[in-house]
């Protein structure tokens, strides 16, 4: 048994337009932007989104997209989890686990990154 929760929604953006991203999305959603001092391609927008994290991250591998994280507290679980439902692996970057799921669209499984209280009220318990 394990549990899961959507962390994140992450805008990617080609890295050479992050910056303009970044300006956007902050202003539009009255949201300030907060580069990750330990992460330099990925700006929090602060507070957009209750309970999730919504961060722009700059790329390098070309189109723009948006990519969900799902952080759980047993990543091989969740990831043969998603595997089951039709996802394929694409890729490892650090502990995470990055999976493209049926229709094109990246998943990204990471360790439990948000609070513990956050994350024991939203995440969801699976077999």
């Amino acid at each position: 048994m394990h549990r899961s929760r959507v962390y994140a929604i992450l805008i990617d953006t080609p890295r050479d337009e992050a910056d303009q991203a970044v300006a956007f999305w902050s202003a539009a959603l009255g949201a300030p932007a907060r580069p990750l001092p330990t992460e330099p391609q990925f700006v929090n927008l602060h507070e957009a989104l209750p309970d999730l994290d919504l961060a722009v991250q700059a790329i390098d591998d070309g189109a723009p997209r948006m990519h969900i994280d799902i952080e759980t507290d047993d990543i091989e679980a969740e990831t043969a989890r998603l595997l089951a439902l039709g996802a394929t692996q694409v890729t490892r970057w650090q502990e995470c686990r990055v999976l493209r799921a049926p229709g094109g669209h990246l998943v990204c499984v990471l360790p439990v990154e948000s609070a513990p209280d956050v994350f024991a009220a939203h995440a969801r318990t699976w077999q």
